[in-house]
């Protein structure tokens, strides 16, 4: 069943990049007409990078804007560019690709992250909120040596997973389903489901070490 996690307890698993806890209003994003994603082209494996515009400061791009490093101190937010699709507290950064219809699957290479989060995001979600706190984000997270399955504040705990060095994230737009895969077998390991209605991007939050992803990739045959 899952559980509602309180707003300081939600900040103890994802290592919020700010002192101190504050109960405030959000506000709301009025982001661009014009935005850097591009629209996935009908009957092609999904492709993406990581898109730097809306990286926290404390996320270093690299690979060719494959993989993202947790830097600890970071760099200060007044250096980096001031735009309003960049997260401001929570270290998390979008892929340039927003999904509206289709069957797509990528992977991600864990390496020496202990606390981490996976999955998609609504392109107009609030870069005051965290991937998996609102109800436009879906995401699969490791913390405390422990997987969960993240939405709207409630967490629900994903067994016989764990810490495999690559896993894979299958998304059904129609369909309303994101798995997780265990990409040795390959199987879905658990599965979230939802409504989506508006464009999607591959979304990632990181606290530690770095991710990699692989995307451009067929959906296994032990999936389809």
């Amino acid at each position: 069943m899952a559980v509602a996690v309180t707003a300081a307890r939600l900040c103890q698993l994802a290592g919020r990049t700010v002192t101190s806890i504050s109960v405030r209003h959000r506000r709301a994003v009025s982001l661009p007409a014009r935005r850097c994603y591009v629209s996935v082209s009908p009957g092609k494996n999904l492709q993406f990078r990581l898109d730097e515009r809306t990286a926290h400061s404390s996320l270093d791009l690299f690979k060719k804007d494959t993989g993202v490093i947790y830097r600890m101190l970071g760099l200060d937010p007044s250096h980096v560019q001031d735009n309003p699709e960049r997260f401001r507290d929570w270290a998390v950064v979008f892929g340039d690709e927003k999904i509206s219809r289709g069957r797509h699957y990528w992977e991600v290479t864990v390496k020496k992250s202990h606390e981490f989060r996976l999955g998609v995001a609504e392109a107009l979600m609030s870069r005051d909120d965290c991937v998996g706190t609102n109800d436009s984000s879906w995401v699969f997270g490791y913390a405390q040596r422990k997987w969960f399955a993240m939405t709207s504040n409630k967490i629900v705990p994903v067994t016989l997973v764990g810490k495999p060095d690559r896993v894979g994230l299958l998304l059904d737009y129609e369909a309303g389903i994101l798995g997780l895969v265990d990409v040795e077998k390959p199987t879905i390991i658990h599965t979230i489901r939802a409504q989506f209605k508006t464009p999607l991007c591959p979304a990632f939050g990181l606290w530690d070490g770095e991710l990699i992803t692989h995307s451009g990739l067929e959906e296994p045959e032990g999936l389809k």
